[in-house]
């Protein structure tokens, strides 16, 4: 039976199953374990082993890997729902140094593999179980269950608690909400070299607010209560403890009051590393736990940036962080920049030995892979423009590449097999630069499109600070090119905050920030009328999700002069129910300076609203509450203006694995027809 794209993109999970990805490479580069499920409609990931020398692929962990179906507990769901995870099976796993035992957890349980023998045995750890971690030796998982941290043996012996729950508000082990969704830390413990000890998170949560979330078409199940840390309000109580297995425990001083986030720990050879991060986030440091010294420190007078992977040491040592050098931010070794001005550093891939792998580019379309070590100096492992990623061990590279002609993943020589399905979808880009800022724009027309036809317009940015849409990787742009396919011109551009164009850039999405984003993508949106004068500018739409739905809202509310109606997903409609860490870098605190949380809110401009607006919303999204639309709505209920309302009940904020765009397009084309 023929399957509408719609119902495709719902079921690949936008073309990503079948995907290899989560690589780790073996020290002496020559094995390589990944995960991938058995194929593109496939949402149960299982763990392979690639033999780098014969070329041989094995499977190494399927047992007990679990439907999509399988019922998981909240703290799953959670974790899941922080790394925007809607695969099942396994979902993530933890290798001993020699990458010869492979800890992970699949329907909540515990197995480890043995990549030697190909066994794989189920542990008698405590289930419901998350965020499983083998030890370095190899000879015993740490893991979460009920709020507590607990270890057994690799063999199964001697299950017992590290630290227990101090009640349900009281955590050992878990990242606190903040963490895990604004500062990219997922985890909160983090196993000695030796593998007798860890370093541990204690999250006190009885500060925060106690928000609650319903399921209406369960009425008889009471709601969910969930912490919440809103902005303005105060957060978890984060504390670090080292804990042996022995029994020791012993709690560390950071010696720093002002510190309110705990950004990432580190525990490597030359031994415990911690980063923290004031209230205001001006202030950064990075804390030799063992020597009471503060190895770095980063301040900002409007804050300091958290970047992936960072910071790390090489084996001689050498603290490899970033530097913010005018409109720069470069690689830091040593304290000194190593890299030149212009190529912004955006994540690090790893540290092998004293060779150093990141991404960056000086051109934000495209993201590549270096190197850099003393001895060979900067080198670019990637040429092709696109997004590319990598991870290395024992001097072999992995390096996963997206380009506007397709994907691979190539290893010592060696191609990883996808087997991921085709999009029947595809798109046809045009890159360009638009207006007196250069705004980075890509422009899809329908594939049958001739020069002189009319055509309505669909904007379809995400506009927000953290990530990027206008990247040379045709997997951006497989639903936008649906869209111009049922007769749009879409234009997708990024504007002023988004990341890849250096410190500078980033932080024009400080303060009041709505205008600037609406008049950048006005300012796309005129520069491609005027090179393709078909588009008809009274016939403008625009489409977005989370802080895309945001500015979709914004635009039909406060520039009805330039667009004409606006789907709006899980939108952030009123500032001060966003959470601390995220809203407070950009809007400061509300505490402080009320005047921008009212300027940036959109509730108050619900009697403005002359355009056609849909909004859509999960009901059990714990990210971006459903209040945020349910207030709007209200408002637009309270001054008398109609608008749709589209409620996903038991959805999360990641859109749902149902057919969304179909009714967006009808929404649109209705709302956008000739009149």
């Amino acid at each position: 039976m023929l399957v509408s794209f719609p119902r495709l993109v719902s079921r690949t999970q936008g073309f990503s199953l079948g995907r290899p990805h989560r690589f780790t490479v073996a020290p002496d580069g020559k094995r390589l374990v990944f995960l991938r499920s058995r194929g593109g409609d496939d949402p149960v990931r299982l763990l392979w082993e690639l033999d780098l020398t014969t070329g041989e692929e094995r499977l190494v962990g399927e047992r007990g890997a679990s439907a999509a179906d399988q019922p998981m507990s909240a703290a799953e769901r959670a974790r899941r729902e922080r790394t925007r995870d809607r695969s099942a099976g396994i979902s993530d796993y933890s290798t001993d140094d020699s990458v010869r035992f492979v800890a992970y957890t699949s329907g909540e349980k515990l197995f480890l593999a043995d990549t030697g023998t190909g066994e794989v045995r189920e542990l008698p750890a405590r289930t419901p179980l998350t965020d499983a971690t083998i030890s370095p030796d190899g000879r015993a998982v740490a893991y979460v269950h009920d709020g507590g941290l607990r270890v057994i043996g690799s063999d199964g012996a001697g299950d017992r608690a590290l630290a227990t729950p101090e009640g349900d508000d009281i955590t050992y082990g878990l990242a606190e909400h903040v963490a895990s969704e604004s500062m990219e830390r997922t985890r909160g413990f983090w196993w000695a070299p030796d593998g007798q000890r860890l370093a541990v998170a204690r999250v006190d949560n009885t500060p925060l607010e106690i928000w609650y979330l319903s399921d209406p078409t369960e009425p008889a199940q009471p709601p969910t209560a969930q912490r919440y840390p809103r902005a303005g309000t105060a957060n978890a109580v984060v504390e670090l403890f080292v804990l042996g297995l022995d029994g020791d425990r012993q709690a560390v001083d950071f010696g720093w009051d002002d510190y309110e986030y705990l950004v990432d720990v580190v525990w490597d050879e030359h031994g415990l590393l911690a980063v923290l991060q004031n209230r205001p986030q001006t202030t950064m440091r990075v804390l030799d736990v063992e020597r009471a010294g503060v190895l770095a420190e980063l301040t900002d007078p409007m804050w300091t940036s958290i970047v992936p992977g960072f910071p790390r040491r090489t084996s001689g040592g050498s603290l490899v962080w970033t530097a913010d050098r005018g409109d720069t931010r470069h690689l830091s070794v040593g304290g000194e920049p190593v890299t030149p001005p212009g190529l912004q550093v955006s994540a690090l891939c790893g540290v092998d030995g004293d060779t150093v792998l990141f991404t960056g580019s000086s051109e934000p379309t495209e993201e590549h892979v270096w190197t850099w070590s003393a001895t060979d100096g900067l080198r670019r492992l990637t040429t092709e423009p696109g997004e590319h990623n990598g991870v290395r061990a024992g001097g072999v590279t992995v390096i996963t590449s997206a380009t506007l002609t397709g994907s691979t993943v190539t290893c010592a020589g060696r191609t990883v097999r996808s087997l991921a399905l085709s999009s029947p979808v595809v798109p046809k880009v045009s890159l360009l630069r638009a207006g007196p800022r250069e705004l980075r724009t890509a422009v899809l027309f329908p594939a049958v499109w001739q020069r002189g036809e009319r055509l309505p317009v669909l904007l379809d940015p995400y506009g927000g600070p953290a990530a990027r849409r206008v990247l040379a990787d045709r997997r951006q742009f497989y639903v936008s090119q649906w869209f111009a396919d049922q007769g749009f011109a879409v234009i997708v551009a990024d504007g002023r905050g988004t990341p890849g164009r250096g410190p500078r850039w980033e932080r024009e999405a400080r303060g009041e920030r709505i205008g600037k984003v609406l008049d950048d993508q006005v300012e796309a949106l005129e520069t491609v009328a005027a090179l393709y004068p078909e588009l008809d500018l009274g016939r403008v739409g625009v489409r977005g999700w989370s802080d895309g739905g945001y500015l979709a809202a914004a635009a039909v509310l406060r520039r009805p002069d330039v667009f004409h109606a606006a789907v709006a997903g899980a939108p952030v409609t009123d500032e001060r129910l966003y959470d601390t860490h995220w809203q407070e870098r950009y809007l400061g605190d509300p505490r402080v300076d009320p005047a921008t949380y009212d300027n940036e809110s959109l509730i108050g401009d619900a009697p403005r609203l002359e355009r056609p607006l849909m909004l859509i919303h999960g009901l059990s999204d714990d990210n971006v509450y459903p209040a945020h639309t349910l207030r709007l709505s209200a408002a637009l209920l309270a001054a008398g203006k109609p608008h749709t309302l589209l409620t996903l009940p038991g959805a999360s904020h990641m859109p749902p694995d149902v057919d969304l765009l179909t009714p967006e397009l009808r929404f649109l084309q209705d709302a956008l027809a000739p009149r």
